[in-house]
């Protein structure tokens, strides 16, 4: 039980290059939640005081509570809480309900006004209470329909953001921690609060989840001493409505606008790069350069997150993939009067100031986050900006225009790209990226195995 591992502090401490890495995160990963404030957020942790044993259902856009716990202390049995969620199922086919889950998508300034409002009311507060305390909200989907478009998946879009208010949108409370979401049709995934918890260890609790999936424990439990599933009840006045309304739309709004794609890259795994003796995260780095320097013709400041967990209580870092190196390696590849042995030395060289500037950054050495702490303080504490801040060169170089992040996952044999941009802005075109990054990690895969080192070292 991962819960359980948590809070025993039994769950085996990760590593990277063979150092220890902060836990702190799965402490604060589930019965955690964010509060909308007048000015910032506030995250709420309650496993710790109150360690709540119940988890929260969203079904049809509406909230159910389930213990998951005994009285003895002892967890429910999945065959327990089978019958569980069908009792929600069956009770919650009503569709004259408010959607009340769509105001967490509101701007946060919006949603704080609507929040006060609506806690206001006892039983609106109490529903709310119980939300914000579970160990995490489960959402029951409505299926969705397939698209059978090249690079366009529905899975990833239900798992984001539900499709619209049309589907499932409304069947989320977007400001816990952890949602995971089951649909009818056997979609499955989970979203994240990125303001509580980072990416690779979100990975360990999926890997758990899948690796328990192959070894399901049905059994039948008696169930006739389980507390019913609790219906959780609103009171919603008018202007609450109109806040409802007026989120409905903003969610549609973003849902038609978002354009998220993936590419399942089944030409070559890791194990082409690593033969070459070349870090496979680096090689995608430059390939992902290079595909966009073959579409605009120029480079951009691009970024790939990076763990800080080195560190106590460490998260993401910014590690700057676009270096001199990597835009002379992209600018030399398409050039004909280019020598493959050239162009392989230059990615190599770029690989390796990528890599360095990995190491540098996951060990705090790095000067993106001195820079931007020093700007976050001026602005909070009222200090003029000092004038390096109106810099064009350095507003350019932290002007990133590719946003990368890559986690690791077991119980797959390909590669998967997700890109996400807005069909509103017209200078982005994710469809071109991603046929142009296909081609370009084919391209770079022929000019290792043309440039083949041998033994002596010479190509």
């Amino acid at each position: 039980d991962f819960k359980t591992m948590i809070e025993d502090e039994t769950l085996p401490v990760q590593y990277m290059r063979g150092e220890p890495l902060c836990m702190m995160q799965y402490f604060r990963a589930l019965s955690s939640c964010r509060v909308p404030g007048q000015k910032t957020d506030s995250l709420v942790f309650h496993a710790k005081n109150s360690n709540p044993r119940h988890i929260t259902v969203a079904q049809n856009s509406q909230f159910f509570t389930v213990e998951v716990y005994h009285s003895d202390g002892t967890p429910v049995t999945a065959d327990q809480l089978c019958v569980q969620l069908e009792r929600i199922c069956n009770s919650s086919l009503e569709t004259n309900t408010e959607h009340v889950g769509i105001l967490t998508t509101l701007h946060r300034d919006t949603w704080y006004k609507y929040y006060n409002k609506l806690v206001q009311d006892p039983s609106n507060k109490k529903s709310v209470s119980a939300i914000e305390r579970s160990i995490c909200v489960l959402c029951l989907d409505k299926a969705m329909p397939r698209t059978y478009e090249k690079y366009s998946r529905f899975e990833p879009v239900q798992v984001l953001h539900g499709g619209g208010t049309q589907w499932n949108s409304a069947n989320r409370w977007f400001d816990k921690s952890l949602q995971f979401i089951v649909g009818e049709d056997g979609t499955c995934g989970f979203t994240m609060l990125h303001a509580i918890i980072d990416g690779t260890p979100c990975m360990a609790l999926s890997d758990y989840i899948t690796s328990s999936m192959k070894k399901p424990q049905m059994m039948e439990s008696p169930v006739a001493l389980l507390p019913m599933p609790q219906k959780l009840h609103f009171n919603i006045t008018p202007d609450i409505k109109t806040a409802i309304e007026e989120s409905k739309q903003n969610v549609d709004k973003h849902a038609q606008d978002l354009d998220l794609r993936v590419l399942v890259f089944n030409h070559f795994g890791k194990q082409i790069p690593k033969a070459h003796q070349i870090s496979p995260d680096a090689f995608i780095q430059m390939a992902i350069q290079l595909a966009y320097y073959r579409i605009h013709q120029q480079c951009c400041a691009s970024y790939e997150a990076a763990s800080m967990r080195l560190f106590r209580k460490g998260r993401l870092g910014v590690i700057l993939s676009t270096s001199s190196a990597s835009a002379a390696f992209v600018k030399s590849f398409d050039d004909p009067k280019k020598q493959n042995s050239e162009k392989r030395n230059l990615l190599e060289n770029a690989i390796k100031v990528h890599m360095w500037n990995t190491n540098m950054e996951i060990r705090g050495r790095t000067t993106f986050g001195h820079f931007l702490g020093l700007k976050v303080q001026a602005i909070e504490n009222n200090i003029p900006m000092p004038d390096i801040y109106t810099d064009t060169s350095l507003n350019k170089a932290f002007n990133f225009l590719l946003s990368t992040s890559q986690v690791r996952m077991i119980n797959y044999f390909f590669i998967q790209y997700l890109f996400i941009s807005w069909k509103s802005c017209k200078e982005n075109n994710v469809v071109r990226l991603i046929q142009t990054l296909e081609d370009t990690l084919v391209d770079m895969k022929m000019l290792l195995e043309e440039t083949k080192l041998e033994p002596g070292g010479s190509t």
